[in-house]
C-alpha cells in the first residue's frame, strides 16, 4: 500500500471539507498550506480588481507561505487541493511547490469551484515543480468527483 499525502489551500473552509473527506477515503496524512498573512475577506473579494487575491493572481504575485516541517519524499502519491481562482490554482500553491522538494513525485489536483474547471493549473504550477509529475485530479464539487478520485488511487 502507498504513503499518501493530501495537502491542501482552504480560503474559507470548503477546500478543507473536501481535503479532510479525501484523506479520510484514502487513509492519508494531510497537511494544510497556510499563508504567513492570513486572507481576510476583502482579500477575497475577485470582483475587487484592487483586493489581495486580484493583484496575486494577475500580477502572478506568490504569497509567503508559514514553512512547517514536511519531507515529501516520504509520500508515494501527493495530492494538492485548492479552490479554484480565475480559473487556475491560486499562486499560493507555486509558493508551496517551491518550498518543498517533490523530485520525482506524482503530484495530483484537485480543486474545489463554484463551476469551473482546472483550466491550464497543471500547465501552471509545473514550473513551479519541474523534477514532479503533476497532473489533474477531479474537481469536487460532488459526489462524482470524489468517487472516481477514490476508486482510482485507493
Amino acid at each position: 500500500m502507498s504513503k499518501k499525502l493530501v495537502a491542501f489551500f482552504s480560503a474559507t473552509g470548503t477546500t478543507k471539507k473536501a481535503a479532510e473527506r479525501l484523506a479520510a477515503e484514502l487513509q492519508a496524512d494531510t497537511f494544510e498550506i497556510k499563508p504567513a498573512t492570513a486572507y481576510t475577506k476583502a482579500d477575497l473579494n475577485w470582483l475587487n480588481p484592487f483586493s489581495r487575491s486580484s493583484k496575486e493572481m494577475k500580477k502572478k504575485i506568490k504569497p509567503e507561505i508559514i514553512a512547517e516541517p514536511l519531507n515529501p519524499s516520504e509520500y508515494d502519491v501527493i495530492f494538492i487541493g485548492y479552490p479554484v481562482w480565475w480559473y487556475v490554482a491560486p499562486t499560493i500553491i507555486n509558493s508551496f511547490l517551491e518550498n518543498y522538494d517533490f523530485s520525482g513525485k506524482k503530484i495530483v489536483l484537485f480543486a474545489t469551484s463554484g463551476g469551473s474547471g482546472f483550466g491550464k493549473a497543471a500547465e501552471n504550477l509545473q514550473p513551479s515543480a519541474p523534477s514532479a509529475e503533476i497532473t489533474e485530479g477531479e474537481v469536487l464539487n460532488n459526489e462524482n468527483g470524489f468517487q472516481k478520485l477514490i476508486k482510482e488511487y485507493k
